[in-house]
């Protein structure tokens, strides 16, 4: 198991928790709709230090992204292993002739 792996597990595990306790259990008991803002603003911030050239911000903004892309996924049930399945499913196919078959 990898980091994302065990991250997503471990914010599964806060679904439903005491919102007092744990920023991930607060979040999730905001709902599906404040999950995505904020894994938007993350994604604004990591955005913001992608074009300023800051490596160590954009690393933390990034693993910030990241993970605030998966309390959203857990907030729509969305499990990280039907993502990681669809990018095996893409792999090896050219980005043009994916989404052209969309």
């Amino acid at each position: 198991m990898n980091v994302l792996e065990r991250l997503a597990a471990t914010i599964q595990s806060r679904k439903g928790a005491d919102p007092s306790s744990s920023w991930t259990a607060k979040l999730l008991s905001q709902g599906p709709e404040k999950a995505a803002e904020k894994f938007g603003e993350e994604a604004i911030e990591a955005v913001i230090e992608a074009v300023k050239g800051d490596r160590k911000h954009l690393t933390n903004e990034a693993a910030d992204v990241l993970y605030h892309l998966l309390v959203m996924l857990t907030s729509r049930d969305v499990k990280l292993a039907d993502v990681l399945a669809e990018l095996e499913r893409r792999e090896g196919i050219s980005g043009i002739d994916e989404k052209a078959a969309r």
